[in-house]
């Protein structure tokens, strides 16, 4: 079991989403909407977006014994999900969308902050595939999605300045 607390936790999360939104801000606007690997940063903010919504919805439905409805068929890497929140979020204006992040991201830190640490790292009995599925668990991913994504961007800036 994880000694990681809760607090921890969310500060990790905002961290990882104010680096990645610092990131983000610091591209030119041709940059933020040029594809590279059949995405644009445009891309990826918009589907951090959503996802910081679906993680408190799913959220609720481990709380109820219930497989989030994300990971059910959610298409190989997500992408059947991920496709749909870049429909959504379809905004070309970076500082919207970076609002919008910012915006859901809080909504994200106010749920995990009214939980009890108890049910934050509870085992709820469900499971994807044979993995166990908390809300602790499902947080460490969200963060290693933003850190992921803002070193994706790093390297496509590189790509971007050859």
């Amino acid at each position: 079991m994880s000694t990681v607390k809760l607090e921890d936790q969310i500060n990790r999360l905002r961290l990882a989403v104010e680096n990645f939104a610092t990131g983000v801000s610091t591209l030119s606007e041709e940059s933020f909407l040029t594809k590279l690997s059949g995405w644009a940063p445009r891309d990826v903010v918009a589907h951090l977006i959503g996802w910081n919504l679906h993680i408190v919805k799913g959220s609720e439905q481990i709380q109820r014994g219930e497989l989030p409805f994300y990971d059910i068929d959610p298409g190989e890497n997500y992408s059947k999900i991920n496709a749909a929140l870049v429909r959504r979020y379809d905004s070309t204006d970076r500082q919207l969308l970076l609002d919008q992040l910012h915006a859901t991201a809080h909504e994200l830190r106010e749920f995990l902050e009214s939980l009890d640490a108890e049910v934050w790292a509870r085992d709820f009995g469900v499971r994807h595939g044979d993995s166990q599925v908390t809300i602790r668990d499902t947080i460490d991913e969200l963060i290693e999605d933003y850190d992921h994504h803002r070193r994706q961007i790093e390297d496509w800036t590189k790509d971007w300045k050859l």
